[in-house]
């Protein structure tokens, strides 16, 4: 009986091998994250770090920061035009939570970062265009396919799923729309610049976006992002914080996440 028993294991064991020889892909999130925190911040003009601190070359997922791109996306085709327009008003499928049932524009979507917007913008958009989009930002690992076998990369690639970036590769990004270099319109770039919530920390200005979600398929860790730029006298910076643990927080990770960097700032770049 004990032998037999033994079998499902040394199954499992054989498919495994299996797969890593013939060169199958075996998803990162299967297996246990560890705990992540980075802080890199970089001149925007010339990519020279002036702070770094952690982990900061591990692609995770970019939960609500991808609300950035989208804008370039949303306006770049046409769905977005200005900061108020256009205004969708919720309806009860989107199944959102109780925060998030109101009529929504551009400026409150990031604001408030109101996941059915999103979703809205990428239906309206399409899969290949929005796939098409990604890959020409070479943004992360630019994996939009969402979750293996649920057909979900339209709606939730972005959240938990197969979409990942890494705090350098969010810097760098930051850096090509603050230059007005990322493919798409001059528009598209002035607008989601006017479109990021603005925040004081000490004498710097910093706009940027933040992001929460819960990793894995036991959702044991929760994640934290704010990235942005902050300018001060002239200057200008690109930063990211990433925090992933398991520490209960009485907010959003990302909200915890930003107001502590928007504490820590001051100290951090003189």
């Amino acid at each position: 009986m004990r032998q037999m028993d033994r079998y499902p294991f040394i199954f499992a064991i054989v498919l495994f091998l299996l797969a890593w020889m013939l060169g199958l892909p075996v998803r990162a999130q299967s297996a246990p994250l560890n705990d992540i925190h980075c802080t890199l911040i970089q001149d925007a003009q010339s990519g020279a770090t002036l702070y770094q601190d952690g982990v900061c070359d591990q692609r995770v997922s970019p939960a609500s920061t991808f609300k950035v791109p989208l804008a370039l996306i949303g306006y770049d085709a046409g769905i977005l035009s200005d900061q108020h327009t256009p205004s969708w008003d919720y309806k009860p499928e989107f199944k959102a939570a109780k925060r998030d049932q109101k009529s929504v524009d551009p400026t409150i979507w990031e604001r408030d970062s109101i996941v059915w917007y999103s979703r809205e913008i990428t239906r309206r958009l399409g899969a290949e265009k929005f796939a098409g989009y990604v890959s020409k930002f070479g943004y992360g690992n630019k994996d939009v396919s969402g979750d293996a076998g649920k057909d979900n990369g339209l709606t939730q690639s972005w959240i938990n799923s197969s979409l990942e970036i890494s705090p350098v590769e969010q810097t760098a990004f930051l850096r090509q729309l603050l230059a007005g270099k990322v493919p798409v319109s001059a528009k598209a770039h002035e607008m989601t610049r006017a479109i990021l919530p603005t925040f004081a920390a000490g004498d710097w200005t910093v706009q940027g976006k933040t992001g929460s979600t819960r990793l894995g398929e036991d959702g044991k860790r929760s994640l934290g992002w704010f990235v942005g730029w902050a300018e001060k006298d002239g200057r200008r910076v690109v930063f990211a914080r990433l925090v992933i643990d398991a520490k209960r927080t009485d907010k959003p990770k990302g909200l915890a996440t930003r107001a502590a960097f928007l504490k820590d700032l001051p100290q951090l770049v003189k």
